[in-house]
């Protein structure tokens, strides 16, 4: 039996509001400023933040629970918010002197991203200085600072993954963001020119999954920051493809039990073929829910005893996820070509369900052809190949 969950029960609250915003949000392609007051509201924000700035450091499956909730109201503000949350686990690994700077003067304040490495550095006295275009900046307009991906050397002359964080002040955002699913992300590009970062603001991926980082040993009582930052940033994505295809099948049962054939006016929802397609799709939903709880679960097991993953589990980890998603999105389409014309109409809820359910495994951590190498060699013993994150 699960324990309760108060963040889960507040945003219940607020969901109807939310819900009815979900139109606006695709209009205007990004998350309605009501949306993110209403989440602030409840806290939802703090889910990762330390507790030394007010946060709640809640446990990963309570997150998540809360994450798919508001992917059935509206996946474009879950996939956004879900990351301005995560992104406070992955600062909470980066230097003191950052996370004051971030959280000091502003306990609220979040971070978008735009991690891969895109962009360029020249070294100056003290850090880097740093320039690029970086695209898919969810929820950029709503956050005070970026996360951002760039590749520099060590002391071996080695080109090491690593990551930025500048404030609002250092880029300009490009509103290019015309996308036909998860429209209300607001995922538009960071424009930077000329950015100093310093030092302190500059973290290795590596270090960061494997408990090198600057932050590392901060908070010795917490019992989710002593565990890799991807798993939790990735986290998010697995529970929208999960809310979303959850809300599809109400949403599809809503709209088949009225629903009558044009030409003969026979009741489509007490059809055999509608009833077995909902049968179906509602265990693969059952069985992708299951699925992600365990290692969601797990993810949190190791936090609470301060336990780095293997290098197989954690291949698990990554690729669990990315197969739950491919479970969600046959479920959603199983259901969405047996919908009606109608469903195709702008105005219709599963049209846009349908659209963001197909993003959910768009992304380069739920791309299940990538996911799949991933795990089959390291089943067979082979090394990790480089060009797959």
């Amino acid at each position: 039996m699960k324990k309760l969950n108060p963040l889960l029960e507040d945003l219940k609250v607020i969901l109807p509001q939310i819900s009815s915003n979900a139109a606006r949000a695709e209009k205007e392609r990004m998350v309605p400023e009501e949306n993110i007051s209403l989440l602030k509201s409840i806290g939802m924000h703090r889910a990762f933040q330390p507790k030394a700035y007010g946060g709640m450091e809640i446990s990963l499956p309570e997150f998540t629970d809360c994450v798919a909730m508001l992917a059935g109201a509206c996946g474009g503000t879950a996939w956004a918010f879900s990351l301005l949350c995560t992104h406070s686990h992955q600062l909470a690994m980066f230097s003191k002197q950052l996370q004051d700077e971030i959280w000091g003067e502003n306990p609220d304040a979040t971070a978008s991203s735009s991690i891969a490495p895109f962009g360029r550095i020249e070294e100056t006295e003290g850090g880097v200085i740093l320039n690029g275009e970086m695209g898919w900046s969810s929820g950029c307009d709503h956050a005070e600072w970026a996360i951002v991906g760039f590749r520099r050397k060590n002391a071996e002359g080695e080109l090491i993954y690593s990551f930025g964080v500048i404030p609002r002040r250092d880029y300009e955002i490009r509103d290019d963001w015309f996308s036909v699913g998860m429209r209300s992300s607001g995922s538009k590009t960071l424009v930077i020119k000329d950015a100093f970062v310093p030092n302190h603001r500059i973290e290795a991926a590596k270090d960061m999954m494997e408990g090198r980082s600057k932050g590392y040993g901060l908070y010795p009582n917490s019992k989710i920051f002593y565990t890799p930052y991807r798993p939790y940033f990735a986290s998010g994505f697995a529970a929208i493809g999960l809310g979303v295809a959850e809300r599809m099948l109400v949403a599809f049962q809503e709209k088949t039990k009225n629903r009558v054939r044009a030409y003969t006016g026979a009741n489509v929802g007490t059809a055999t073929p509608a009833l077995m397609r909902l049968a179906e799709s509602t265990h693969q939903v059952a069985a992708a829910r299951a699925f992600l709880e365990k290692t969601w679960q797990e993810h949190a097991e190791y936090g609470e005893r301060h336990q780095y993953p293997s290098r197989e589990t954690l291949a698990f980890w990554r690729t669990n996820q990315a197969y739950a998603v491919k479970m969600c999105i046959q479920a959603v389409d199983r259901l969405f070509g047996a919908a009606g014309a109608t469903s195709w109409f702008e105005d219709n809820e599963m049209q846009r369900l349908f659209r963001d359910s197909h993003m959910t495994g768009a992304h380069a951590y739920t791309d299940y052809d990538v996911c799949a190498q991933i795990l089959g060699r390291e089943l067979m013993g082979l090394e990790p190949e480089p060009s797959m994150v």
